[in-house]
């Protein structure tokens, strides 16, 4: 226990219990407010579509608040500790640290603390907890508010193998059956097979993964010279992908754990998919958030640790200010990632970057 007390001492956690029970009434207070705002705009939806009130509370709500807490995480600890901060050196608090030789950068210890809990709490919240609420909330929303579900893909190709390219020219998500179907496989960039069928229909009912039924097929095997025509009205066969592969939903990438987002993306890149940019961005961010809770600690605790007159107002402004121009930045930049070729990493880090120059800039500035 010694070195625990050497580590975090009274101070310490009269600091961290400020600095986390703020946070939490926080998110409490504004979640509060957007949730009655969500209700007062979707409750004509809700009633016209016949949304069950269990549905309501436990499927969309319940999965409402934990989403966009977490999304939202740097807008409140930005928040959290203006206030508290603000509140401490208007009390004289920081400046009766400070006289009994506490440096700035001891004083910063606790902060840290406090923003490593919180970062902790949102990587694990955001990598493998919410993303399965994601699943309830998004079909709830299909089904009672946005009454939109991606049921038919068009032109779909696919690599499912090495050397081994499926195309599908329409598909039914309802049916689970693609139409105007081919495989070809090639060996060393020649053509060895090359498949037909007037359908293909995926096998919900196997036991097996990525069985699949084709009907009315016609195969081309070339071998040397020569080529060997057969005919079929049904041939059971496995294909390594499945309706999921090309059925994407709105925001699906938000319905993954992070190990089964990296699972889909390596798979996706060796196929060769073109809609990649989303998942690998969501990835990116899901790393890079947490960091943020470190750089606004420091520009929260260095812009409000200076007693001046006027009070927080003009702090609380600046930290609203700047968390919301942090989040709009970083939707900006996953948006030129997906729309305009930027780098998924440099996109999802880039917000994190320049706020850490202005941390840093500020840092220097704070009382000493």
């Amino acid at each position: 226990m010694k070195w625990y007390k050497r580590l975090i001492s009274k101070l310490d956690m009269y600091l961290i219990k400020k600095f986390l029970g703020t946070y939490f009434f926080s998110i409490a207070l504004i979640i509060s407010i957007a949730v009655v705002f969500d209700f007062n705009e979707n409750i004509d939806k809700f009633t016209t579509n016949h949304a069950p009130w269990k549905g309501i509370i436990f499927e969309y709500y319940a999965n409402f608040v934990p989403y966009f807490s977490n999304l939202f995480s740097p807008l409140f600890v930005f928040i959290s500790v203006i206030f508290f901060t603000s509140k401490l050196a208007e009390n004289s608090e920081i400046i009766a640290m400070m006289a009994a030789g506490m440096s700035f950068k001891r004083l910063m210890r606790p902060y840290m603390i406090s923003a490593a809990i919180i970062a902790v709490m949102t990587f694990l919240l955001g990598a493998y907890v919410i993303p399965k609420g994601s699943v309830t909330r998004l079909n709830f929303e299909n089904i009672y508010k946005k009454k939109k579900k991606t049921e038919f893909a068009q032109n779909v190709q696919l690599q499912v193998d090495t050397g081994v390219i499926a195309f599908i020219e329409h598909f039914d998500g309802r049916t689970k059956t693609g139409y105007h179907f081919s495989l070809d496989k090639f060996v060393n960039k020649k053509l060895v097979s090359h498949l037909t069928a007037a359908s293909v229909s995926y096998d919900t009912l196997s036991d097996e993964r990525y069985h699949w039924r084709i009907n009315n097929y016609t195969l081309r095997e070339l071998k040397g010279m020569r080529e060997y025509i057969s005919h079929g009205s049904r041939i059971d066969s496995i294909i390594a992908m499945e309706p999921s592969d090309f059925l994407l939903t709105r925001n699906q990438q938000e319905t993954l754990t992070s190990p089964e987002l990296k699972e889909y993306i390596v798979k996706q890149r060796a196929r060769g998919s073109g809609n990649v940019k989303p998942f690998e961005v969501e990835y990116q961010k899901r790393f890079a958030t947490p960091f943020a809770s470190f750089i606004l600690t420091i520009i929260g605790l260095s812009l409000s640790a200076r007693k001046r007159k006027g009070g927080m107002g003009l702090y609380l402004g600046i930290g609203l200010a700047l968390s919301a121009s942090y989040i709009l930045f970083q939707t900006v930049s996953s948006t030129f990632a997906i729309n305009a070729d930027w780098p998924p990493a440099l996109a999802a880090w880039l917000p994190n970057i320049i706020f850490a120059f202005i941390a840093f800039f500020l840092y220097k500035k704070a009382p000493q």
